[in-house]
């Protein structure tokens, strides 16, 4: 007999099946995305007593239940509530993967008294703690949490820098400063085709003009994807017409489909200039 929807799930019986399997079981996942629609006093209380578990996947569920819960009709009462059951629940974690949690629960709620907390993880010697960080301060615009970002899109793992560089380039596309710009900068030298179009785009966005070149040679080179064409786009440059113009004669019908919509969004945009 099959299992019953998680929705006609006792609370329970979700939070049981939450703990089941990897920190990646689709079940758990189900769980988890169920609880968070169903919100609550009792959910929320069940979730802030398992940040005080002994247990560290416990801790981590609780952390990744308050991220999202009540998501679609949450009050910044509410978000602040669940902030005040994270931090101190941060402040005393020693698990990596649990860190790694609350970081991420913080991002998601939003609330800028996480930044302070997160900011002495940037250093963490385990890279899915300094990924969490990233994660945690994604939503943050001010000096502290720009300034961390910047330190992560040049840590030594990929993972970390691609998406403190994603961050800084397309997400956080209305902050500009030199000092952010140096960073994207530094990212153009990247063997990594997806930092190094990160990269492209967030410079592109911002009409830098020293990324002009750089961007030619990317786009004339082997394995061009679809955060060259956006950056071509964004910097509104009509001497990358040619090159742009030549993917498309080259694009056969078996090419990816997102990647042809985005060369001819792009070649329609700089072929419509004055």
């Amino acid at each position: 007999m099959d299992s019953p929807p998680e929705a006609d799930l006792s609370t329970d019986e979700l939070f049981a099946r939450a703990l089941q399997g990897g920190e990646e079981d689709p079940g758990a996942w189900r769980a988890i995305w169920q609880l968070h629609h169903r919100g609550g006093e009792d959910v929320f209380q069940r979730a802030a007593a398992w940040l005080q578990s002994s247990s560290p996947k416990e801790r981590g569920r609780g952390a990744n239940i308050l991220a999202q819960l009540e998501f679609r009709h949450r009050s910044p009462e509410r978000v602040a509530r669940f902030t005040d059951a994270l931090l101190p629940a941060l402040a005393q974690e020693q698990d990596a993967a649990v860190l790694e949690a609350m970081a991420a629960a913080l991002g998601h709620l939003g609330d800028p008294r996480a930044v302070p907390a997160l900011l002495p993880l940037k250093e963490h010697p385990d890279a899915h703690v300094r990924f969490g960080v990233v994660m945690g301060l994604a939503q943050h615009r001010d000096a502290q949490a720009l300034q961390a970002l910047i330190h992560l899109s040049r840590d030594a793992d990929e993972t970390v820098r691609e998406w403190a560089t994603f961050t800084l380039g397309s997400q956080a596309r209305e902050v500009d400063t030199p000092e952010l710009r140096e960073a994207l900068m530094d990212r153009l030298s990247e063997t990594h085709v997806k930092i190094r179009g990160e990269a492209l785009l967030g410079l592109a966005l911002r009409k830098d003009s020293r990324v002009l070149e750089p961007l030619r040679r990317a786009l004339e080179g082997p394995g061009v994807t679809t955060l060259e064409v956006e950056a071509a786009q964004a910097l509104e440059d009509a001497s990358l017409l040619p090159v742009l113009l030549a993917h498309r004669e080259a694009c056969g019908e078996d090419d990816d489909p997102e990647f042809r919509a985005v060369l001819y969004e792009a070649i329609h945009s700089l072929s419509s200039q004055d």
